[in-house]
């Protein structure tokens, strides 16, 4: 661990890893992650006396381990399980194998709902918390929480194994895993909570994970689509943020900034995927980052086209979301008023009303549309629900500009 590195980030960078390395050995999912808490509890407690091990994955998995072997000896009725228990990780293993991808299938088993499998993959490979969780899913926190703690005592009463699935069954889990990844992705692109716009370790922990689900199945076009998407919007990261740390809207931004080599690379991943199978809503959605990629500048942006996938994409899969993205770019592409017609009924989602994305995207039409008390409102509003710093003072600004 780096000076100045937190825990949270030895956090997010081990976790997944110690416990899919638990689970495969014990098999107990709850039990597990309890024990990779502990274990985090008394890194936080010993490391900044005694220093960091050398390999710290390899000391949480085998202080983990102990803490289960404790548990498993309270247990009377386990107790007969306890000499084999207390061999399954050897002292110094380092668990080197990368294990998250069999641990991010397990939370997506087929005995769990949709719901329930990209929420327990957010919190046990994502490393979010709870509220981060809930956010992302525009629900309570303590719904999420009984969300999670169902799911996982569900793949105890189904006994369900640590192990790769057989191949008929992957393509029945790509779907929940394709969204888990893609909410991860999200949330480290731009933040729900905190001082920063974005989570580069989750955003880049995402696509790596991505990238592996892309190695194992590479012929399914959605996979590849996902994959592009991420790195299309990634590659603007250099640019959304000024030397302040202020925030950069796309249409600002300089584009020299973004990076070439991940939209070469998306780039070819969208014309690999298109031709190949019925179009799926990650490939519409590389298929707009594209649009983006291949403008020079804001202005030469094909806002025509993106206008024609937004409403193929809204086709495909309709709601409020999607709805609000499209009407960006009927805003661009025919003007405001009939962007403003499409933003009305949005309101009437209370989910969506209670986010600022809605109240920014209102405020910025309004403006265009030359109607200022209103935009400056509305930003006034936005700016109370950001989540973020970055977004909030962006919008706080754009409020005070609204005159």
């Amino acid at each position: 661990m780096t000076t100045g590195e937190s825990y949270e980030d030895v956090w997010r960078e081990a976790s997944p890893h110690v416990l899919a390395a638990l689970v495969r050995k014990y098999g107990d999912f709850d039990g597990c992650e309890d024990a990779v808490q502990e274990a985090l509890l008394a890194a936080a407690r010993q490391w900044p006396d005694e220093g960091v091990p050398d390999n710290p994955r390899a000391w949480l998995i085998r202080v983990g381990s102990r803490r289960l072997i404790d548990a498993r000896r309270a247990d009377r009725a386990r107790a007969r399980r306890e000499v084999a228990v207390a061999d399954e990780v050897e002292p110094g293993g380092t668990s080197e194998h990368d294990d998250t991808l069999t641990l991010l299938l397990l939370c997506c088993h087929p005995s769990l709902s949709r719901p329930s499998q990209v929420a327990l993959t957010l919190r046990a490979v994502g490393g979010l918390g709870a509220d981060q969780i809930a956010r992302a899913f525009l629900v309570p926190e303590s719904t999420m929480a009984q969300r999670i703690s169902r799911a996982k005592a569900r793949l105890r009463e189904v006994d369900a194994p640590f192990a790769m699935p057989p191949p008929a069954e992957l393509p029945a889990r790509v779907a929940a895993v394709s969204h888990v990844l893609y909410l991860v992705f999200t949330e480290g692109h731009t933040s729900t909570g905190g001082s920063g716009l974005t989570d580069v370790s989750l955003a880049e922990e995402a696509i790596r994970l991505t990238r592996r689900l892309h190695d194992l199945l590479p012929s399914d076009p959605e996979v590849a689509g996902l994959l592009a998407l991420m790195l299309l919007t990634d590659a603007r990261r250099p640019a959304r943020l000024d030397a302040s740390g202020a925030l950069v809207p796309l249409a600002e931004q300089d584009r020299s900034l973004w990076r070439r080599d991940l939209i070469g690379e998306g780039l070819a991943l969208v014309e690999s995927a298109l031709p190949h199978g019925p179009v799926g809503p990650y490939q519409l959605q590389a298929a707009i980052a594209a649009v983006h990629a291949d403008a020079g500048t804001a202005a030469a942006t094909d806002w025509a086209q993106v206008e024609v996938l937004y409403g193929m994409l809204a086709a495909l899969t309709p709601g409020p979301v999607v709805t609000l993205n499209h009407a960006v770019a009927v805003g661009e592409a025919r003007g405001p008023e009939a962007a403003l017609a499409m933003l009305a009924p949005l309101f009437d989602e209370d989910a969506l009303r209670r986010t600022h994305r809605l109240h920014a995207v209102h405020a910025h039409l309004l403006e265009r549309a030359g109607r200022l008390d209103e935009a400056r409102a509305a930003y006034v509003e936005a700016a109370r629900l950001a989540t973020n710093v970055p977004e909030q003072r962006y919008l706080q600004a754009r409020a005070a500009a609204a005159r």
